[in-house]
């Protein structure tokens, strides 16, 4: 592929290489390879359930650390999706005022006062609650509330004394009961796009002090943007890069694995990871906060063994020591290596010690849309755990399908991670990213079929070649919000 002049200066000005762009055009022309699936992980193989005993031990294992903590949010995606069938349902409504509506659409107008939002609704002059086309244009448009274009961490969730309360504001809770550090601060930060800083930064100095004041703790939040160099190109349907009327060449953001730079910009020794939408009522947070000091606990009961393995094996080589560790890693991460040269073999041990740490809550399966938990085999032979969307998995073989039948359990992206070396001193996370796990599909601009690439998932292959443990956690901590209907559900709709 041959670029022209004005396109490099595009690139330039986007931080974006020719080779980059190159090997993304290669992986349109090509797709990108479907993992060797070995087995779902299961409880017993690759996923571990913990005892009582176990589960205290480690909670207070985390209650006596005096670490750095900080809790990562992606919230910059738009609510868009979550309110589909309200689209569709004011669509037809445009067409026939009294056109009968069913499905969630029903389910919203009956439930229309359960919904945290409704106190704002009735507020708003221009809202008519009686007639159904004036509150869905209050609800998504700029005409009123303009849910349909907001992200989700700015809509409001809950209820709580006949005050609404948003998703932000719900992680402003959680941090303060689990992530907060031993001198009294709770970090958060949260990945927003450029057009909601500002009411993301606004709502902030609104409750802020609220939420200090209650909590008793000084909260730190930050705030950042994906940055444009993770933008990916965007091609027609021959896989020839797809032109604007002016000739320039077309970016789209690079999806959630983008936020991987983002991430690794942390220092705090502990990073929770939780999606912006997976929040619930405050008087139900009783195992969300216990089994988030669980796995934190898990963390760096894990962490400790690795540090201490490593800075044994600097001070004394011992055939001994590395079959301990390898018993470690197939216990732990279900690593087994494949047959290697002789005099390889304990440098191979060693460096899979020196890998950025995650321990991921995993909820038995209920049928919600998203990936799994499953032990896969890599190129070079050797095992490891891994979080996989179905889009990774070559469903057509039936062997595959089969696994992916058989599989129990969920992810919820409930994550704690650990990315600094035994000397403190930070990974380089793109370096443990798996770049052949990406994301192919189709969307429409200005009428014509487009197809665009995403960059390895954050918790899929932009981790990839990281540590990973699973542990059964309980579903009550797993309340994600991806419809509007959702928030009926009785995590977010008791009305206190």
């Amino acid at each position: 592929m041959t670029f022209t002049p004005k396109d490099m200066d595009q690139m330039a000005a986007h931080g974006v290489t020719a080779e980059q762009v190159a090997q993304q055009l290669h992986y349109f022309k090509t797709g990108f390879p479907f993992l060797d699936v070995v087995a779902p992980a299961q409880v017993g193989a690759g996923i571990h359930q913990l005892g009582q005993n176990e589960q205290d031990t480690l909670l207070a294992r985390y209650e006596a650390w005096r670490g750095s903590v900080v809790k990562f949010v992606p919230a910059s995606g738009a609510a868009t999706r979550m309110f589909k069938e309200l689209y569709e349902a004011k669509e037809l409504l445009d067409k026939d005022a009294q056109a009968p509506l069913s499905g969630a659409a029903a389910t919203f107008f009956d439930s229309l006062r359960e919904f945290a939002f409704y106190p704002l609704l009735k507020a708003l002059d221009t809202c008519n609650l009686f007639d159904r086309k004036s509150v869905l244009q209050a609800l998504l448009t700029p005409a009123g509330l303009s849910y349909g274009s907001k992200p989700k961490g700015l809509l409001a969730f809950h209820l709580y004394d006949g005050i609404p309360r948003t998703a932000f504001e719900e992680h402003l809770v959680e941090a303060a009961l689990y992530a907060r550090g031993a001198d009294g601060t709770a970090s958060l930060h949260f990945t927003v796009s450029p057009e909601h800083l500002l009411d993301f930064e606004a709502l902030v100095k609104a409750v802020v002090p609220l939420y200090e004041a209650r909590f008793g703790v000084t909260y730190r939040i930050a705030f950042s943007e994906q940055k444009r160099s993770t933008d990916t190109i965007a091609v027609d349907l021959k896989n020839q890069p797809f032109r604007l009327p002016d000739g320039s060449l077309l970016f789209r953001p690079g999806g959630h694995g983008a936020l991987l730079e983002n991430l690794g910009a942390l220092t705090q020794d502990i990073v929770f990871i939780k999606n912006i939408d997976n929040v619930q009522l405050e008087g139900q947070l009783a195992d969300t906060v216990r089994w988030k000091k669980i796995l934190a606990g898990k963390l760096l009961e894990v962490r400790e063994y690795i540090h201490q393995a490593l800075n044994e094996l600097e001070a004394h080589d011992s055939p001994l020591k590395i079959k301990e560790i390898a018993r470690f890693l197939e216990y732990h991460f279900s690593i087994v290596l494949p047959k290697v040269k002789e005099g390889e073999y304990a440098a191979r041990v060693r460096s899979l010690l020196e890998r950025p740490l995650r321990v991921c809550g995993v909820v038995k399966n209920s049928g919600e849309p998203g990936g799994g938990p499953f032990i896969v085999r890599d190129n070079s032979g050797a095992t490891s755990l891994q979080i996989l969307e179905t889009a990774q998995l070559d469903t057509k073989r039936p062997k595959t399908a089969a696994l992916l039948a058989s599989s129990s359990h969920f992810n919820p992206v409930d994550l704690v991670c650990s990315f600094k070396d035994y000397k403190g001193a930070p990974y380089s996370l793109r370096m443990f990213s798996d770049p052949d796990t990406g994301f192919i599909s189709e969307k429409s601009k200005d009428g014509k079929t487009i197809k665009v690439q995403e960059l390895p998932g954050l918790w899929n292959g932009a981790m990839g070649h990281w540590n990973t443990l699973f542990i059964e956690v309980p579903a009550a901590t797993f309340n994600p919000v991806k419809t509007v209907t959702d928030l009926l559900r009785s995590a977010h709709c008791a009305i206190f």
